[in-house]
């Protein structure tokens, strides 16, 4: 792919789709893991690198997906895709959640921390806060014991949902509840400071239901997708470059959410978005590899997480993996995160 002086650009253009969504159910869902990839590919470089997926692998299928390209079978045309010598090496790039770390970092930042633009582009946008999620994160469960801690995030997650499981509007007394049984049971330690603290803030919990059930336009803060775009013009639009986006279409970017969306990029001086374009996976083979790599990601992160990892294509992924991907289980960041002075 031809290169262009800073001077020539005009934008940069990438192409995104994510693996993992699963609307506002962050906790006891399918996925523990959210990925969301962007990649800077030109039509051709992308639909010859499409072609050649197809000629490796020689499915039947009309459309491919990641699942083909984890299968063991296919590991070699994985290895060449993601490998130093591959098509997307340098072009491509990919942000990873962990669905129980953003629950926390929420939860805190909005009864405890500066909340402010941290409810539109993610969690624990101070450092205090942050310190507190990730102690919280960490040593939750081994303080609780992990049928409290699930039923922690659980109600968390409630306190933050547009509409809680039943499709009706929840109050913040469950969440209330669950603090002051927890309280007891953490008075020692960091965990109990950090529960201490959200017993503290229990009026902002009744406060943020309000304001949440009051206001049908606001962005809902378990929306993992708004802050992985975000991130996406961040990396892209490094050194004040604009970015224009070509996303797989999805339910949540209506009309309404992507202007809110260009707002919450210029007013946080994250890059600057000057346009979002849905398109069908199907019919930009940009998006398409953008999909392979949102999926072949979360499924490995996934498994890192959870202690069944494949060192190899851990080590593949690795390259092409955001710093600032929300993630706050260290033994796992530990070979899934950039290593030091490293972009792809």
């Amino acid at each position: 792919m031809q290169t262009e002086s800073p001077s020539t650009i005009r934008f940069v253009e990438i192409a995104c789709d994510e693996s993992g969504s699963e609307g506002e159910n962050l906790v006891g869902g399918n996925t523990d893991v959210f990925a969301h990839a962007s990649v800077r590919l030109d039509t051709e470089l992308a639909t010859n690198c499409v072609q050649e997926i197809r000629s490796r692998i020689r499915s039947p299928a009309l459309e491919y997906k990641a699942n083909h390209l984890l299968r063991e079978k296919h590991r070699s045309v994985l290895r060449w895709l993601l490998g130093p010598s591959g098509p997307i090496h340098g072009h491509a790039h990919v942000q990873l959640t962990d669905k129980a770390f953003f629950v926390v970092g929420r939860v805190i930042d909005l009864l405890v921390g500066e909340a402010d633009e941290a409810i539109s582009i993610g969690p624990a946008q101070d450092q205090h806060a942050k310190d507190m999620a990730v102690t919280l994160y960490r040593e939750g469960q081994p303080a609780l014991g992990r049928e409290q801690w699930q039923a922690f995030l659980e109600s968390a997650s409630d306190l933050m949902r547009t509409r809680n499981r039943l499709g009706v509007r929840a109050s913040a007394d469950p969440f209330v509840r669950m603090v002051d049984v927890l309280r007891p049971m953490s008075t020692r330690g960091r965990v109990g400071e950090v529960i201490g603290l959200l017993r503290q803030a229990r009026p902002h919990a009744a406060s943020f239901r309000a304001q949440l059930v009051g206001n049908p336009r606001m962005i809902p803060v378990l929306d993992l997708l708004i802050p992985a775009i975000v991130q996406a013009v961040t990396y892209w639009g490094e050194g004040g470059k604009p970015v224009a986006i070509v996303h797989d279409e999805h339910v949540s970017l209506t009309e309404d959410r992507i202007a809110q969306l260009k707002e919450i990029v210029n007013k946080a001086h994250r890059g600057r978005l000057t346009s979002l374009r849905l398109v069908d996976s199907r019919l930009d083979s940009r998006v398409q590899i953008a999909d392979f790599l949102a999926g072949v990601a979360r499924k490995i992160a996934s498994d890192e997480l959870n202690r069944r990892g494949d060192a190899e294509l851990t080590g593949l992924l690795r390259p092409y993996v955001d710093s600032l991907s929300i993630w706050g289980d260290d033994r796992s960041w530990s070979v899934l995160g950039p290593a030091p002075s490293t972009r792809s």
